[in-house]
């Protein structure tokens, strides 16, 4: 697919379904590129599509499906769009660290596909402004999804969730006790969480029925 150049073309693209509920026009909205009017288009959207496909099947749709509906926050930025976030000062790291991050459709410096996404589930924000700690859903995903970063922040438990074609494995935090959670080789990585998250719902497995987001998985 060529980079979208006409409305038709971008709405061709927005209905590309990446797994049983997510399509690729729920990554696309930016706040930036609403407000300063930087078009928020991929420049390769077979490999942004290939990138989102992977973090949608592996890691959203089981949320999805075990959660109830996940929000996403912020999704895709296009190299323009994240620049003038981090030139702003909105929280948008450099266009190489971001490059396999929020920056779907580049490979990052050693040439790996990923994407990253900050999503709230609804579930939990409620069980967070009760008081449940946010260690809570970060051991449940450490436990249960191939994740390969996750950083939580304290608006609506909100976090930050990654896939990427080498998983680093790794956990931070900006609420308390904020820094590193986890990475390989720190102790309790590859321990038992599970007193962490008692009384969550058991991992659902989402079942793939439709053909057309089906044939895109079988070409990754």
């Amino acid at each position: 697919m060529r980079k979208p150049q006409s409305v038709n073309s971008l709405e061709d693209l927005g209905r590309v379904r990446l797994s049983k509920s997510f399509f690729m026009r729920d990554f696309l909205y930016s706040e930036i590129s609403n407000f300063y009017g930087i078009p928020n288009i991929p420049d390769d959207p077979d490999l942004a599509i290939q990138a989102c496909t992977k973090l949608c099947t592996e890691l959203l749709e089981p949320l999805n499906e075990t959660f109830g509906r996940i929000s996403v926050f912020s999704g895709y930025r296009s190299c323009s769009v994240n620049q003038t976030g981090n030139e702003k000062n909105l929280r948008c790291a450099s266009n190489e660290a971001n490059y396999a991050g929020h920056i779907f459709d580049y490979r990052d410096a050693e040439g790996y596909m990923g994407a990253t996404v900050s999503i709230v589930i609804p579930w939990f924000a409620d069980k967070y402004e009760q008081g449940t700690d946010w260690r809570a859903m970060a051991w449940w995903i450490h436990d249960h999804l191939p994740y390969s970063d996750l950083t939580f922040f304290p608006k609506l438990a909100a976090f930050n969730i990654s896939w990427h074609e080498q998983s680093k494995r790794e956990i931070r935090s900006y609420v308390e006790p904020k820094g590193l959670l986890t990475k390989p080789g720190m102790e309790g990585h590859d321990g038992d969480h599970s007193s962490w998250y008692q009384g969550f719902p058991v991992l659902v497995k989402p079942k793939i029925h439709n053909k057309g987001y089906k044939k895109i998985i079988n070409i990754l």
